[in-house]
């Protein structure tokens, strides 16, 4: 089951983070012990060798270590991080194309009339039509959902007639025939507003797009399982990691402080801060190992088996089939004689009753001076008394000239200040203005 741990980070508080460390399933350290404690028994092997040397074998070592660590530090080890960047976010893309039947199940109960048994048929097989498509494209994608359902035995047990069957087979084509479902659906409707339980084209064409959108979901997850991140990329980022650490087994190794080496003057048996890049860059690479195929069997990889159950049983044919028509007694609620409800507070939540309600971000603000609105002759007065160049007379212009009307809005006003504003026009500050 997918590790969920949102609960507990629901408020911030001190050392948040540090709780969750403590966890095993789905950590870091369940992924990536083995390559530490690889990593650290080869480490541990070269130094006891390095003691076990003569005294010129421990200085053409200790050239050699001096070497290596000097040149580590070209690798390009940011590489890692925007590649783990990259496959987060192809991630999630990844679960949000999972195809959900929600939306279309909803049209489809609303749409497609009639509480008989040829109505309730009808809603059923294309609900079943369409978790059919997903299941297949689910099982082409996915490891779990395949153990799951094996062979098209299973998928006929489960989710198909054998007259479907016969259909689907007997269609030859050398590409995965996921979408022929979809087709059927279609079929389905087209028969439904033949008979008349579609009533009119534009629920049908609602339809039909949200069966479009949930067929192609299907098509995105079929093609995020044919293109993968580009395999250069991956060879890159695994071998960068690799040779960096291969180098530091030999760079990072204990030398004798008596040599005078430089930066060796404080040297330690274990290497504290190279055991932690380790766990950092390689702890980086094994995350992009989990989350670039979430279709897997890992801690964190999706509940695919458990959608299936979910979107088959509780949207497909629970909504479409036992709710079809059924609702609850209308009857008026508890708020009907107030004229402003509000909804109870726990004792917990009182708080919430003492903070103002949010205005704006402007209500705060105190003006310098009190501002009282000014009629335009007056403004036009004070602008040909300054004999100053004012950047808004071409807005008054334009006011001027846009008035529909002596009668419409603001055209009394532009009409008594008209003689004004044309004299300021043609004064030659104002010209050079408009």
């Amino acid at each position: 089951m997918t590790v969920t741990y949102t609960a507990r980070v629901a408020n911030a508080r001190f050392c948040g983070f540090s709780k969750l460390l403590l966890a095993w399933k789905g950590s870091i350290y369940k992924v990536l012990y083995k390559e530490f404690v690889a990593f650290f028994a080869m480490y541990t092997a070269i130094s006891i060798t390095y003691f076990l040397l003569y005294d010129d074998q421990k200085r053409y070592f200790e050239k050699l270590a001096i070497y290596c660590n000097d040149y580590a530090s070209l690798i390009p080890m940011s590489f890692v991080l925007f590649y783990v960047t990259l496959v987060v976010n192809r991630w999630w893309n990844q679960y949000t194309s999972i195809p959900l039947p929600d939306r279309l199940m909803c049209v489809l109960s609303g749409g497609l009339q009639g509480s008989d048994e040829r109505g309730r048929l009808l809603r059923r097989t294309m609900m079943r039509y369409a978790s059919l498509s997903a299941l297949l494209i689910l099982r082409s994608v996915s490891t779990a959902v395949f153990k799951r359902f094996p062979t098209m035995d299973h998928v006929v047990e489960a989710f198909m007639t054998r007259e479907e069957r016969k259909k689907f087979e007997g269609l030859h084509s050398p590409y995965n025939k996921y979408w022929i479902p979809c087709v059927w659906f279609t079929n389905l409707a087209a028969v439904a507003r033949c008979e008349g339980r579609i009533k009119d084209d534009h629920t049908l064409k609602l339809l039909l797009e949200e069966l479009n959108g949930f067929r192609g979901k299907c098509s995105m997850l079929f093609h995020y399982d044919m293109i993968s991140v580009p395999l250069v990329y991956t060879q890159v980022v695994t071998l960068a990691v690799y040779s960096f650490f291969l180098v530091c087994l030999i760079g990072r190794q204990f030398l004798d402080p008596s040599q005078g080496y430089p930066h060796h003057d404080l040297d330690l048996y274990v290497p504290i801060f190279t055991l932690l890049q380790f766990f950092f860059y390689a702890g980086w690479l094994k995350v992009a190992e989990q989350l670039i195929n979430p279709f897997g069997e890992d801690d964190d990889d999706f509940e695919t088996n458990w959608l299936i159950d979910r979107n088959f049983q509780q949207v497909s044919m629970m909504a479409v089939d036992e709710m079809y028509g059924d609702l609850p007694m209308m009857e008026r609620d508890r708020y009907w004689n107030d004229s402003n409800p509000r909804p109870p507070y726990t004792a917990a939540t009182l708080f919430v009753l003492r903070k103002p309600s949010f205005q704006g971000s402007t209500f705060d603000m105190i003006p310098k001076e009190e501002m009282h609105f000014q009629p335009l002759e007056d403004i036009a007065e004070n602008l040909e008394e300054s004999g100053t160049r004012h950047p808004n007379m071409a807005l008054f212009n334009r006011l001027l000239n846009a008035a529909p009307s002596p009668t419409g809005f603001m055209g009394g006003a532009l009409r008594r200040t008209s003689a004004q504003l044309q004299r300021l026009h043609h004064s030659p500050s104002i010209e050079q203005c408009t």
